[in-house]
């Protein structure tokens, strides 16, 4: 049988034992300048958004409400879609290569489950999420948003990088529903003051208390489920979680 170059590609890309693709056909610099002029295409308004593309199987009354803001090669994001079945998850990421092998472990896993129905509430669009995020969402749309090991942008000429900052914030108060939750998660010390002194001097969330985010379902899948975070785990580093309530 003679192949394609492009069906040599996939072959070579994918693992013979997990029938998954593998990261190192994907690498790309861990950092992005979220302020350069990417080229990307994004809708002028939600309503405009072909959710069906990203989710052949979604109903008429089903909506994303989980966003895991750069996530990464979508070790939490494939988490969320097992955990919460009924719930569409939305991974946004910014750098081209890691978006699409995002993109390719979710078709190999609905292939690999396609007789359950698997993943198939989980997808990835590569976007900036400082910038469009009200492109995709309207008004209290979200119930959960996830900032996993965030970029620390450590010089202070580019801690306006940070995606933790007072305008932003506020955009994402927009595209969050009262009560709706901010996960936080860094092995950072620095940028999880930074994080949580400039949530903190918002008006619009509050901070859940050591109690109530230990006993969150979701909190235990915060620390490994993401390559960064199980990286942390390996390297026995330290983690700094915060969770804030949007009031």
């Amino acid at each position: 049988m003679v192949t394609t170059t492009a069906e040599n590609e996939v072959l070579t890309s994918t693992s013979a034992v997990t029938g998954l693709p593998q990261k190192r056909y994907y690498r790309q610099r861990a950092h992005s300048n979220p302020i350069a002029d990417h080229c990307f295409d994004y809708p002028a308004r939600p309503e405009d958004v072909d959710w069906r593309s990203l989710y052949p199987s979604i109903r008429a009354d089903q909506e994303v409400s989980f966003a895991d803001i750069g996530c990464g090669y979508g070790g939490f994001l494939v988490t969320l879609g097992e955990l919460f079945p009924e719930k569409i998850s939305i991974g946004m990421e910014i750098r081209v290569k890691v978006s699409d092998y995002v993109l390719d472990r979710i078709t190999a896993l609905r292939q690999k489950s396609s007789g359950t129905g698997a993943y198939q509430n989980i997808a990835c669009l590569r976007t900036n999420a400082m910038k469009y995020l009200p492109n995709y969402f309207r008004k209290g749309q979200l119930e959960k948003m996830f900032f996993l090991y965030p970029d620390p942008h450590f010089k202070r000429a580019k801690h306006k990088w940070r995606i933790i900052n007072q305008a932003l914030l506020s955009e994402y108060a927009y595209v969050l529903r009262k009560g709706g939750l901010v996960y936080t998660m860094t092995d950072v010390e620095d940028l999880h003051n930074w994080i949580v002194t400039h949530m903190d001097e918002h008006p619009l969330y509050e901070r859940l208390d050591e109690e109530e985010a230990n006993t969150d379902p979701i909190t235990p899948k915060l620390y490994q489920s993401s390559e960064e975070g199980a990286k942390v785990v390996r390297n026995k580093g330290d983690h700094f979680l915060a969770i804030f309530r949007r009031l």
